[in-house]
This record gives C-alpha cells, structure tokens and sequence, in this order.
C-alpha cells in the first residue's frame, strides 16, 4: 500500500471505531441459546479460558476485550495527534485487525470451548452444526440432501439440554432438509479436517469476517474511505454477534464483498466467480446478480468480456451445484427451493410476523403467500430499480439498488431475523464506497 493516512483520516477511523464500539459494548455476548449442560468440565485446548470464565456462559472477557480495543483505538489516535507524519496505510489495516479481533475472538473461542468441554450439540447454533453435519456426510461420501438429521446430534441441540425429545423431533422440520447451498458444504467439509475443537464452523465465520477489510481494500477510493467502511463491515455489532453465535452470512457477505471491489477494478471474470461463489454459499446473494449485470453494460464492457463474465459464473455455478443435483434431484430442490421458500416457521420482525400478531394469519405454521408477494411487491420494485440504475450514469446506484431490493424480499419472507440487515447494510457500504471512488475519480 502507497497510500498514506493523514491526521484527519486517522481521527476520523478512530471515531467510526469508538462508536463501533460503544454501540456493540453494552449487547456483547448477551442473549445466548438457555442451553443447561449440566456440570461443565473445562477440557481441551481453551480449557484455561473456559476455566477463566466459570465453567459457563460469561460476557466479562469479551467486555473487558472491548474495552482494551477502545484503549487501542485511543492510543492510535493520540499518536495521529502528536506525530509530524502522514501514517503508513498498514497501520490503519492492522487498527481494524486488531480491533476486530478483539471484538469477534473471545466470545467465539468461550464458546468453541464450552461446546469443546461439553458436547456438540451444546454452545453451537443449529445452522452451523448442520452445516458441520453435512460436510461430514460429505468428506464420508453420504448426500447432505434429503438426509434425515433425527439422528445425527441435531436434534439434541433443541432440547438444549441434550435430551432427545419427542415434541423436537414431531416439530422440527429442519431435522429433514439442508436448505443451503453446496458452497457451504463444501467449506464445511475442507473446514472439519482440522483437528477438533479447530474444525468448529465459527472460527471460517470470524475469519471470513476479518477478511472482509481486505475485500473492502480493494476498492478504488480514498484510503481513509476504505478503511472507515471496513470498520463498520467488520467490527458491526451483527457481524460481531454471527461470528459467536453461529449466523453464517460473513462467508457469502466476503465473496459479494470481492464481487463488487473487482468490478471497480474491471476485473470481470474474478468479479463474476466471486459472485457465483457468494451464491454458493448463501442464496441471498442471488439477487444482487442482475444489478451486477446492468453494471457490466453500463460500463462499457465488451461483448467477450461479458461472454467470459457469464461463462465464468455459470461454470462456477454448475460446478458447484451439478454434482449435488445430478446426485438426488428432487432431494436437492426439496432442501434448497422449497423448504427454503415455504416450510420454515414464521420467526422475526417481518410482515409475516406483523400478519401473526394481528391475526390474518393464525399461527407461525400457518400459510404465508411468500411467492405471491414476491411476484406481486418485491419483482416490480426490483424491476423500476434496476431501470432506475440504467438510466442513471452513476455505476454505484446497482449497489444501492441491490441493498432496496434485498431488504424489501427479506421484510417479505417467512423469516426475517435481525441478523439479515447485514445483507442491505453491505449494499449500502458498497455503494458509498463505490461512490467515494468515482468522486475520486471525477475529482
């Protein structure tokens, strides 16, 4: 990095991360899965921070993290006030490291340990145990699709306190599908040969996270800019409560992430794989895909070009996918397409939610007319942005319109948890970032 960072942009980084900080201080580590264990014995590895912390659940370590980060942050400031020179670009990126790690790893090692100390079906979240499950069907040559999870530990982790119970398993319908895509399998299965309690899913989750800054880095924009966003990308009260708590966004989020830095940097080909790859890990992702086709042919990119960009993304795709489809078809489009659209219960603050409550739906089992609101709300909606973007002459509006179109299907699902605002809060930040640049530029 040749970029040096100047008084203002230190400060100025050094205020996002203090409000980062303060923000996630008072929510850190809180509201953890009842789980009731029973006596836990500190072993393994991070026994001596399982030790630390009662032999239980506790947020005074990661606190005290977060607070020896503010002391970081202010350290650096002091040194922007009183040094003569411009700061090197690596010292701000090291900034974010160092305050992100100290956000993300302790609550994530206590609770790789607990469950390290306990069992595994305890301190860990069902998506990310399921995703362990079905890379370890895999690495033993065993289909994750159609696979019946009643069996396999899963069903205890509903019990919370490892009983196998008959009501888990009459109501859990997740216990039947895997609704991701094959990208996390395949993570999930190269993750778990590490030595246990490494092959925890968690730890790709905080390292995808961290590794977020360096997506964001590639960016063409001001070096303050990048870092600044790179700060609320990684060090976000919601990236920081996925990593512990087991939300396996941050994977797809890295990848779209990258997608969108090659295409600032007319890398078409590594944009386009990067986007299937997103898709891979997280259906979510899908929809960015047509914004990130209007930018191509707004940005002059040439008829070989977007051959090779599509050629690249459909091949990503079809490696990813085919084996798994060719392997069981319906299994594979009962998971992925049908369980996921319309079989989940209805959780979270969305509409189907508000539809409960006020009784126009009668319980959270109930129908909900996903499809239809899809075709009827959230296509035309989509449809004017990606017009909008067309018309416009500014390349960042497809980022903008990708985090409107997204938001809007995710407050229409069956589910909408707060952890999904990280999907149109990173296409908010990839548009200013998008938007710093070609100001740059113009400048």
């Amino acid at each position: 990095m040749t970029d040096r960072l100047g008084r203002e942009g230190a400060l100025a980084l050094c205020a996002v991360l203090i409000a980062l900080i303060a923000i996630t201080l008072p929510e850190l580590g809180s509201d953890p899965w009842p789980f009731r264990p029973g006596t836990v014995e500190a072993s393994g590895p991070l026994a001596p921070l399982v030790r630390a912390a009662g032999n239980k659940w506790d947020v005074g370590i990661a606190r005290a993290a977060a607070f020896v980060a503010a002391l970081l942050v202010a350290a650096f400031a002091a040194l922007a006030l009183t040094g003569r020179r411009r700061l090197p670009a690596w010292s701000g990126v090291a900034l974010v490291v160092c305050v992100g790690a100290l956000l993300l790893a302790p609550s994530t090692f206590l609770q790789v340990g607990l469950r390290d100390s306990t069992a595994p079906w305890f301190f860990t979240n069902d998506s990310t145990y399921q995703v362990e499950l079905a890379g370890d069907l895999v690495r033993h040559g065993h289909n994750p699709y159609g696979h019946d999870y009643s069996s396999s530990g899963m069903e205890r982790f509903y019990s919370f306190d490892g009983q196998r119970s008959e009501r888990v398993l009459r109501r859990e319908v997740a216990l039947h599908h895997y609704a991701y895509l094959p990208g996390s399998v395949v993570t999930a299965a190269v993750w778990g040969l590490l030595p246990s309690p490494l092959d925890d899913y968690r730890l790709f989750i905080l390292l995808c996270t961290l590794a977020s800054l360096v997506a964001v880095m590639l960016f063409r924009a001001s070096l303050s800019w990048r870092l600044a966003i790179a700060a609320v990308v990684v060090c976000n009260p919601i990236a920081i409560r996925s990593a512990w708590f087991g939300q396996n966004d941050a994977p797809s989020l890295l990848f779209l992430l990258l997608s969108f830095a090659m295409f600032t940097r007319r890398r078409y080909g590594w944009s386009a794989a990067s986007m299937a790859a997103a898709v891979l890990l997280k259906q979510f992702a899908i929809v960015a895909v047509p914004f990130l086709a209007v930018m191509l042919l707004k940005q002059g990119a040439t008829r070989p070009e977007l051959r090779r960009a599509a050629a690249v993304f459909g091949g990503v795709l079809a490696i990813g996918i085919l084996p798994f489809f060719l392997w069981d078809p319906s299994a594979f489009w009962q998971d992925t397409v049908k369980y996921g659209a319309g079989t989940y219960r209805i959780v979270g603050y969305g509409l189907s939610a508000i539809l409960v409550r006020i009784g126009v739906i009668a319980d959270r089992e109930g129908t909900y007319p996903f499809a239809l609101l899809a075709l009827l709300v959230w296509l035309p909606i989509t449809v004017w942005l990606l017009l909008a973007q067309w018309r416009a002459r500014e390349l960042w509006l497809g980022a903008a319109g990708f985090s409107i179109s997204i938001l809007v299907l995710l407050f229409l699902g069956r589910t909408f948890n707060n952890y999904y605002l990280l999907w149109p809060m990173t296409g908010a930040l990839i548009a200013a970032t998008m938007a710093a640049g070609e100001l740059r530029a113009k400048g």
